[in-house]
């Protein structure tokens, strides 16, 4: 009896001891290493899905600048192709300026060659009296005719309205197609017209003061037909109204200025 008591005993203590070894709780670093794995996989991809948004926000922010340049490149481009326009126009007009304002010098000097040649016809007597002295030493006896030279010529020297003594002189022509101031007028004209650098209506009127072979103003009209020549490049026969002058007209002091333009 007291060898089965033992063995009941026995069996109890065994029993004991498998029901602790089963309840005994998984060591704390198996647990630890499982958790640790787990985490680092969760962190390796969270920082795998960070590190692919930074990258396509960087390439978003390369995209972008390059648009901007090249927008600003663009806008650069345009700039500089309006302001070579814009330079193109200043340096044209300014040519233009300088070319008038060396056509109005020139024609300012003719004017004053003009002017000084009658400054002797300031008033109405004296413009007769120098009237009287050309074209054959006549006078014309009708005041009509006498009083349309004498306004045309004042609006050379007086009103200074070159255009207007044009159209005067044009119309005194036609007015008195005969008159013994023919030939000055033509001379007003082509000296008028000449100041314009019009070389053609200059030249046609020269000839014409040249056709008067008494007139006074013939060798004047010669040196200018050989200026206008000159002035074209045809020196040749430039030099055969210049020795013509100086042939036909030797003691003349337009023979001297013939004489300057020979040498």
């Amino acid at each position: 009896m007291f060898s089965n008591l033992k063995q009941v005993v026995m069996l109890t203590l065994l029993a004991s001891a498998a029901s602790s070894t089963l309840a005994a709780p998984a060591p704390v670093s198996d647990i630890d290493y499982s958790s640790n794995q787990s985490n680092g996989q969760a962190s390796a991809s969270n920082t795998s899905g960070s590190q692919d948004s930074e990258v396509q926000r960087l390439e978003r922010l390369v995209k972008s600048r390059s648009r901007m340049q090249l927008q600003m490149q663009q806008q650069l481009d345009d700039m500089s192709q309006e302001i070579r326009s814009l330079r193109g126009k200043l340096e044209k007009n300014s040519y233009n300026m300088q070319q008038m304002t060396k056509r109005q010098r020139e024609l300012f000097v003719e004017l004053d060659d003009l002017r000084s040649q009658m400054k002797t016809a300031k008033t109405a007597d004296a413009s007769q009296q120098d009237m009287n002295s050309d074209d054959e030493g006549t006078f014309s006896s009708n005041k009509d005719e006498r009083s349309a030279y004498q306004d045309a010529v004042d609006l050379i020297l007086k009103k200074h309205d070159y255009d207007g003594a044009i159209q005067a002189f044009e119309k005194f022509q036609k007015d008195f197609p005969d008159s013994v101031y023919t030939p000055n007028s033509h001379y007003w004209l082509g000296q008028l017209f000449f100041a314009k650098k019009d070389d053609v209506k200059a030249a046609q009127n020269f000839a014409k003061v040249v056709s008067f072979e008494k007139s006074n103003k013939r060798p004047d009209a010669l040196v200018k037909l050989g200026d206008i020549a000159r002035r074209n490049d045809q020196d040749a026969q430039a030099k055969k109204y210049y020795q013509q002058v100086v042939s036909d007209y030797p003691d003349s002091s337009s023979a001297e200025v013939a004489k300057s333009h020979l040498k």
